[in-house]
């Protein structure tokens, strides 16, 4: 009985604890194409300008 109780507690912590690097995790995935969505953006307009 005593280790299931002390499997659920890790379990739970293990969540708790994952939360978040998860969101932050996701958050740094979400800067980081932002980011390269931006530049990418800065790439083609100046193509475009140096074609024009």
């Amino acid at each position: 009985m005593g280790r299931i109780l002390l499997i659920i507690a890790a379990v739970i912590a293990a969540l708790v604890l994952l939360g978040p690097i998860v969101g932050l995790a996701l958050t740094l995935l979400k800067w980081g194409l932002i980011i390269g969505a931006v530049a990418l953006g800065v790439m083609l307009l100046t193509k475009w300008a140096k074609r024009t």
